[in-house]
């Protein structure tokens, strides 16, 4: 199957690896010159064009406002079936509903990455033992979903994790956008300086994530804006709470709370793939 990928950084490159290993073709597009000419050097894909429109299958992997304009301007067959892997769903799926409503599109979004970016640190492994959600709606074309669904098991991921784009956008305000928000922050923190002496594994868990891309970043921010304001201000009551009990010395508030995180830690559903308007299917 001829494959095309717009955009070739971290995930675009890994997605080209990841089908190239399971025998398609991929031809890559990337608006940097040095980065397409590295990655036909290198063998993440097997040709460079600007044309994509003949390609059976096109994974868009980039800035979300550049997912947008190409999806819903770019040439391609009637038969080609668009996927993007943009980190929010809903403004995406809306655009092309009202833009391009015959085109056979697909939302994604691998949930995998790496502290770094670049088609340099592209792995044909990143996907392995990783999900790959899969949005829809009432006027997605099934075949094309379908065939997504196959590409995604041939890509090496463990899981389809299927939901609408509005789910999608909620939890991942929550799993994704939060925990780059408070990563972000924590390292803003006076004490940050003379630290390293200090430090273990929670201080590395912490920062892991600090250094966004800021342009990439702000995107995602603002079209989830409303599902992200309610995860920060509802974590940032509960710090409040913390630091209440603590400043006025109250280790019976003080325990009340972190009892009532740890059960939540302990709870079944931080382990399990269940939930509302979630259909999850192994594929391993």
């Amino acid at each position: 199957m001829n494959i095309g990928i717009a955009g070739l950084g971290l995930i675009g490159g890994s997605l080209a690896l990841a089908l190239r290993r399971a025998g398609h073709v991929v031809v890559g597009k990337n608006r940097s010159r040095a980065a397409a000419e590295y990655a036909l050097a290198h063998g993440v894909v097997d040709s460079i064009s600007d044309d994509l429109s003949q390609c059976d299958v096109v994974f868009v992997a980039l800035p979300p406002a550049a997912t947008i304009e190409y999806i819903c301007t770019a040439p391609f067959s009637p038969r080609t079936v668009v996927a993007d892997i943009c980190g929010v769903k809903l403004p995406v799926e809306r655009a092309v509903c009202a833009r391009r409503p015959q085109l056979k599109y697909v939302g994604t979004h691998p949930m995998a990455g790496k502290e770094v970016s670049g088609v340099g640190n592209a792995s044909a492994d990143l996907f392995v033992g990783a999900s790959m959600v899969l949005t829809s709606n009432a006027v997605t074309d099934a075949p094309a979903y379908a065939l997504i669904g196959r590409l995604t098991a041939d890509m090496g991921f463990a899981r389809i994790v299927e939901c609408s784009a509005e789910v999608h956008d909620k939890k991942i305000a929550y799993t994704s956008q939060l925990a780059h928000i408070v990563s972000n922050c924590y390292v803003k923190d006076e004490s940050l300086s003379g630290c390293l002496g200090f430090t273990g594994g929670s201080f590395q868990d912490m920062t892991r994530i600090a250094g966004v891309d800021e342009n990439v970043w702000t995107e995602l921010y603002l079209l989830n804006s409303e599902n992200l304001v309610k995860c920060v201000r509802s974590l940032a009551d509960r710090l409040c709470a913390v630091a209440d009990a603590v400043e006025r010395g109250e280790p019976g508030s003080l325990k009340s709370l972190l009892r009532e995180g740890r059960y939540r830690f302990e709870d079944e559903r931080l382990n399990s793939f269940r939930g509302e308007g979630i259909t999850v299917t192994p594929l391993k």
